[in-house]
């Protein structure tokens, strides 16, 4: 897969791989088993004061990935809330140093971190000096241990680590992923602009089967960025992020019913007609007239130009492993 440039990136994927060139002059290993190391140093531990802590990364709309999903409602973090308010936090935020002095960036825990602030409590926080690969690392890492990550929330994480100059291999290792799971995801993103993504957020409830059938209308050309953000956009704001997802495929399906109803015919240049129905396309040539030499050349090399055509077709929409 080609490494796609900042400009084709919008969102977390685009600020972290912006992120890469800024490590220290001795950059910390970012394997996942030395990442294990950063829950258990008790010393450095410590009570902070939520004010001074400021979120690390891109606030897109799908939260770092870590809010969009069904066990983090409102419900659940009032859930939360109470539970540190009755019984304290027992599990630290993980933070690292800021540029400014005497203050921190969140790295992950940023639920019990806001829980803190509402309570006006200080917030339990392992302080680590760490670069942004490895906070980028640390923070896959506690993601998947908590099992909080849609497909969709994946897909974009994935999309993020290799962005930021990581291998496919890294993107597995934080995400508990199969060589064939990990192009499941890229399929998503590579097809699925991520306008559209950010519009419909995580939805949550909803796995590979409607995100892959979403990348597969887009990549037939079915659907295109524009189509699907007008769409959206005529949307209820109320509907969750997994009804947007719903309508917009159904929405997709009555266009693509409609415009495939009738045979349509074309002629992009005089003697050249191109019919198109349901269930055939046809190309028809005349072999007389001021473009029969034209005809003719076309007769010798329209194999040829169908088979690299056809090539060029399946290998962006190579068929993923089973």
């Amino acid at each position: 897969m080609a490494r796609k440039s900042l400009r084709d990136m919008s969102g977390i994927a685009n600020t972290i791989a912006r992120s890469g060139g800024n490590a220290p002059e001795k950059a910390p290993r970012t394997s996942a088993p030395a990442l294990g190391a950063l829950q258990g140093s008790l010393a450095a531990i410590r009570e902070i004061d939520p004010t001074l802590i400021d979120d690390w990364g891109p606030a897109d709309r799908l939260e770092e990935f870590t809010a969009v999903n069904p066990d983090e409602d409102d419900d659940s973090f009032d859930a939360l809330k109470n539970s540190i308010r009755e019984g304290g936090q027992h599990v630290p935020i993980l933070v690292r140093r800021a540029k400014t002095e005497g203050r921190y960036e969140a790295i992950y825990g940023r639920r019990r971190l806001r829980a803190c602030r509402e309570l006006g409590i200080k917030v339990r926080a392992n302080v680590q000096d760490i670069d942004d690969a490895t906070a980028l690392l640390a923070k896959g890492l506690e993601n998947a241990a908590r099992r909080n990550l849609s497909f969709y929330e994946k897909a974009r994480f994935a999309e993020a680590i290799q962005a930021a100059g990581h291998d496919g291999a890294t993107a597995r290792q934080v995400l508990n992923l199969s060589a064939s799971g990990l192009s499941h995801l890229s399929k998503i993103t590579q097809n699925v602009p991520a306008k559209v993504g950010d519009q419909l957020g995580a939805a949550p409830r909803s796995g590979r089967p409607k995100w892959t059938a979403l990348a597969e209308l887009f990549s037939a050309g079915k659907l295109t960025e524009r189509v699907a953000l007008d769409l959206l956009k005529k949307m209820p704001p109320e509907l969750s992020s997994d009804e947007r997802l719903e309508t917009l495929m159904k929405e997709a399906a009555k266009r693509g019913a409609r415009q495939g109803g009738a045979a349509t015919e074309i002629t992009p240049i005089k003697g050249v007609t191109i019919k198109s129905s349901r269930s055939s396309l046809s190309l028809s040539v005349k072999k007389t007239g001021e473009n029969a030499a034209f005809a003719d050349w076309l007769d010798e090399n329209l194999s040829e130009i169908i088979k690299k055509s056809y090539a060029a077709f399946t290998d962006v929409n190579a068929k993923d492993d089973t």
